[in-house]
């Protein structure tokens, strides 16, 4: 049988065609025709005044983050369950990354701990230059309750949605809260420009700034003239091709992933200990679905490695949840508010197979592999 995937992109003739047109226009070097379409479809999508293609996410959050003065003797407040990517861009302008624990119901950050974090440092003299939060998994954070308490407190929020595109909270897109907000289209996620990321914002003064600095931080002068360090950061012309195709094809691959997660919460209905990241009635979440993370609780320590280890012996691509950055080697020493919460999700939980070539027989290839290893 063949392997099974966790997160496969996949390429229709629309975006062929589109890639081949920008090479045939002649814009195959960095800017063109294509990234300013794509810029606008993006802010168009996501609701905000403007975006600028990037060469990553991690690049958006590293310029966003400048914007906003962030350096030494800085603390930045970011949960501690992400990807290493989020924290590194705070690391890269010198300024100290403060972890916050999760919520046990979908892994995002635990909002009401996340200000409280922000009180405890600014009370003992820290300077908590911007706070960071991460839409997990395509799951939009409570915003409704953080942004206003940081607007009182006149502290940047910076949203990390490198992994929601296409998801909402009460109609308002990810990608459109806080000052600014970076998404990623890594080759994995909801959809790809093969490698490529985003920056959105309602502030256009915060987008020049950015696109400044991200084209080497050229002066305009009829020679190449510079007063301060830029960035190589700009997307392809060839990847937005790629982009604009891929984003056609977004709300049927949202609704693809959302039946699989569907599939999955009512085969495993009946499981003792069993529940799915984020999967609640009633809620004003949207989520794009991109990975179903699955929590088993109730068993022995280190049940969800054999757990993993099974799929992957049975050629399906399984993983454990982001293992927390206060956990990481390199972040060992780093204060963190919490983080039991989180620990335990990376102990019990696993994220399943949820790309859009997934078929419905292999889907419930998952579901039985899936229900043999917890049996087990």
């Amino acid at each position: 049988m063949a392997r099974i995937h966790l997160s496969k992109a996949t390429v229709t003739e629309r975006e062929e065609q589109l890639v081949v047109e920008a090479l045939r226009s002649g814009w195959v070097a960095p800017l063109g025709p294509m990234v300013d379409s794509f810029e606008a479809e993006i802010a168009e999508r996501t609701g905000v005044a403007g975006a600028l293609a990037l060469s990553s996410g991690t690049a958006a959050l590293h310029l966003a983050l400048l914007h906003h003065g962030v350096g030494a003797g800085d603390v930045v407040v970011v949960p501690s369950m992400t990807f290493a990517a989020t924290t590194n861009a705070i690391v890269y302008t010198g300024a100290t990354p403060v972890f916050v624990d999760s919520q046990a119901s979908d892994a995002n950050v635990d909002v009401a701990l996340m200000i409280e974090a922000v009180d405890a440092l600014r009370a003992e003299g820290e300077n908590v230059a911007a706070v960071v939060t991460v839409d997990l998994y395509g799951r939009a954070v409570d915003y409704s309750t953080l942004v206003p308490a940081l607007v009182e407190r006149g502290i940047p929020l910076v949203e990390d949605a490198a992994e929601a595109l296409g998801a909402s909270l009460d109609g308002a897109a990810c990608g459109s809260f806080g000052s600014c907000a970076a998404i990623s289209f890594n080759g994995n996620k909801i959809m790809t420009t093969s490698g490529g990321g985003m920056l959105l914002s309602n502030d256009t003064e915060l987008l020049a700034r950015a696109r400044y600095l991200s084209t080497q931080a050229r002066q305009p002068a009829p020679w190449y003239e510079h007063t301060e360090v830029g960035y190589n950061y700009r997307m392809s012309n060839l990847l937005a091709a790629l982009g604009i195709g891929q984003l056609e094809r977004l709300d049927a691959m949202i609704a693809r992933r959302r039946e699989i997660r569907d599939l999955y919460a009512d085969a495993f209905a009946d499981l003792d200990g069993v529940r799915l990241l984020g999967r609640s009635e009633g809620d004003d979440r949207h989520d794009n679905c991109w990975l179903t993370g699955a929590i088993v609780e109730g068993r022995e320590p280190g049940f969800i490695d054999h757990v993993v280890e099974g799929f992957n012996a049975a050629d399906i691509e399984a993983r454990h949840l982001w293992k927390p950055m206060h956990m990481q080697p390199m972040y060992a020493s780093a204060r963190t508010f919490g983080g039991d919460v989180a620990a335990g999700l990376f102990h019990s939980g696993l994220n399943l197979p949820s790309g859009v070539d997934l078929t419905d027989d292999d889907v419930a290839r998952v579901i039985a592999t899936f229900r043999e290893l917890v049996a087990r």
